[in-house]
C-alpha cells in the first residue's frame, strides 16, 4: 500500500513538473491538437483514431486529450484538463481555431468553386492517366527509387509518392489509409500557392513586384521602402521569430491570433530591405492580407485563388483554410490530394501554360527561381532552390515547395520531372538527396 502511495505521489510530481515547465505552451499544444484533428477529420475525411495515433502522436502534442463532434463538426483538446481549445469546420474554408469572442452564428462567405468533368487525361484533365509510359524511362530504376522512399516506414514515414515525367504519370504509391484522393496538409507548400496568385495578378497587369507594399501604417516610417518583391523573397528586414518550440511570433500567430495578416505588419525594421534573409510565415500571411486589398469585396478575394488557379488547373481536392477574420492562411493551411499537388508542379514545369492558356507569365518561373541574396542559394521567391547544390546529386535547376514534416513538390526542369512526396518526416530522417538522385537516374 505504501509503495502504491509513493508511486502515485511520484506520478503526480512528474505530471506537475511537466505541466509547470510547459504551462505557457499548453495553449499551443491544445490549439495544434484540436486544429489538426478537426481538419484531418472534416477536410481530409480521415478517422480521429488514425489522426491521434499518427499525426498528433508527436512530442508535447501527444499530451493533449482530444474530443470530436462529428454532428456539429468541431474538435476540442486540452492538456490534463487545462487550456481547452476548440476548432470548428466552416464549409469551403476548412477549420479554424476559435476564441471567446467568436460568434458561431455569424455567417461567413465561402469561395465559389467551379468544377467540371472532361475527357483530358491526367494531369491536364480529370480523365484517367495515359496507360503508356515514355520509352526512355528506366522502370527498374524508377521502381527502386520508389521503394527507397518507403524502405524504412518507422523513420522515413512516407505516406504518398507520385512522379510525373514529360506530363505522364510514371510512378505512384500510397500507404494504407491514403489514396490519390486523400487531401494532404501542405503546411508551408501553401506559401508557393499564395505566391502564385501574385504571379497571376502580375500577368494580368494588376500588380508589379517592384511596388511598395500598400500598407498605410508604413508610409511615414522607414518601412515605406519595403516592396512586394522584398516580401516574396523574405528579405524585408522586418523582425520575426519563426521558432515552433516555444511561444514565438509564428506560434502566437497560428494558434492565438484572430487576424493572421497583422503580426508581421506590426513588426519593426531590424535591417534595411535586402540586408538580411529571414524566413517568416508572418510575411506570407501579410501578403495574403495585401492580396485581399486588391479586390473590391471579401467574396472576390475568396474566389480568386480558385477561379484563377486552383479550379482552373483541376485541383478540385484543394482547400485553402482561412483565419477567424476570413483571410487565407497562406503560410500554412492548404490541403490537396497528391495528384493535385503534382498538377501544381506540372504548371510550373510548363512555365505557366495549362491546356493552351497562359496562367502566369513564363518569366515568373525565372523570377521565383532567382536566388535571394543571403539565402545561400536555397530560396527564391516563396520557393526553395537547389542553386548551390544543397542536394549534391540532383540537378541544380531543381526548385520546390516545401512543408513541415516533409511535404514536397519538386520540379526539375532539366529532367522534365515533377515529384511529390508527403509524409511525417523530413531531412535527415527522409534522405531527400538519395531519394531524388535515384529518381533522376531513371530518366535521360
Amino acid at each position: 500500500m505504501k509503495l502504491l502511495k509513493r508511486a502515485l505521489i511520484l506520478l503526480l510530481l512528474v505530471v506537475g513538473v511537466v505541466v509547470y515547465l510547459n504551462y505557457p505552451k499548453l495553449t499551443i499544444i491544445s490549439g495544434y491538437a484540436s486544429k489538426n484533428m478537426a481538419s484531418g477529420v472534416f477536410v481530409a475525411n480521415r478517422s480521429a483514431a488514425s489522426l491521434a495515433q499518427n499525426d498528433n502522436n508527436v512530442p508535447l502534442i501527444e499530451l493533449a486529450d482530444t474530443e470530436v463532434n462529428t454532428e456539429k463538426k468541431w474538435a476540442s483538446a486540452s492538456v490534463y484538463g487545462l487550456m481547452n481549445r476548440k476548432a470548428i469546420y466552416r464549409e469551403g474554408l476548412g477549420t479554424v481555431l476559435i476564441n471567446d469572442d467568436y460568434d458561431e452564428s455569424k455567417p461567413m462567405p465561402s469561395p465559389a468553386r467551379h468544377q467540371s468533368s472532361d475527357t483530358i487525361p491526367y494531369p491536364y484533365g480529370q480523365a484517367n492517366p495515359k496507360d503508356s509510359v515514355p520509352a526512355d524511362v528506366n522502370m527498374d530504376q524508377l521502381d527502386k527509387a520508389v521503394a527507397l522512399a518507403f524502405a524504412n516506414p518507422e523513420s522515413q514515414k512516407t505516406r504518398t509518392l507520385l512522379v510525373l515525367y514529360k506530363g505522364h504519370l510514371v510512378a505512384e504509391k500510397y500507404i494504407d489509409g491514403f489514396t490519390k484522393d486523400t487531401p494532404i496538409l501542405g503546411w508551408s507548400m501553401t506559401k508557393s500557392v499564395l505566391a502564385t496568385c501574385y504571379g497571376i495578378l502580375e500577368h494580368q497587369g494588376k500588380l508589379d513586384m517592384s511596388w511598395p507594399a500598400p500598407i498605410t501604417e508604413w508610409e511615414k516610417d522607414e518601412r515605406k521602402n519595403i516592396t512586394l518583391n522584398h516580401l516574396l523573397r523574405m528579405q524585408s528586414g522586418l523582425e520575426w521569430d519563426e521558432d515552433y518550440s516555444k511561444i514565438s511570433d509564428v506560434t502566437q500567430m497560428l494558434f492565438l491570433d484572430a487576424d493572421m495578416t497583422k503580426p508581421q505588419k506590426e513588426k519593426k525594421l531590424i535591417a534595411q530591405p535586402t540586408e538580411i534573409w529571414n524566413y517568416s510565415s508572418g510575411t506570407t500571411n501579410l501578403l495574403s492580407g495585401i492580396l485581399r486589398q486588391q479586390f473590391r469585396s471579401h467574396q472576390e478575394y475568396l474566389d480568386f485563388p480558385y477561379s484563377a488557379l486552383i479550379d482552373k488547373i483541376g485541383m478540385y481536392s484543394m482547400v485553402l483554410e482561412a483565419d477567424i477574420a476570413g483571410n487565407y492562411v497562406g503560410s500554412s493551411y492548404s490541403w490537396a490530394g497528391t495528384r493535385d499537388w503534382a498538377r501544381f508542379g506540372q504548371l510550373y514545369l510548363d512555365r505557366g501554360i495549362w491546356n493552351g492558356e497562359q496562367i502566369f507569365h513564363p518569366e515568373w518561373v525565372d523570377y521565383i527561381t532567382n536566388p535571394t541574396l543571403h539565402s545561400d542559394g536555397t530560396y527564391g521567391a516563396h520557393f526553395w532552390l537547389n542553386a548551390n547544390g544543397k542536394y549534391p546529386d540532383v540537378p541544380k535547376d531543381l526548385f520546390s515547395c516545401n512543408g513541415y514534416q516533409g511535404q514536397y513538390v519538386f520540379v526539375i526542369p532539366s529532367k522534365n520531372l515533377v515529384v511529390v512526396r508527403t509524409g511525417l518526416a523530413e531531412d535527415p530522417d527522409f534522405d531527400v538527396n538519395s531519394f531524388l538522385s535515384a529518381i533522376v537516374k531513371s530518366v535521360p
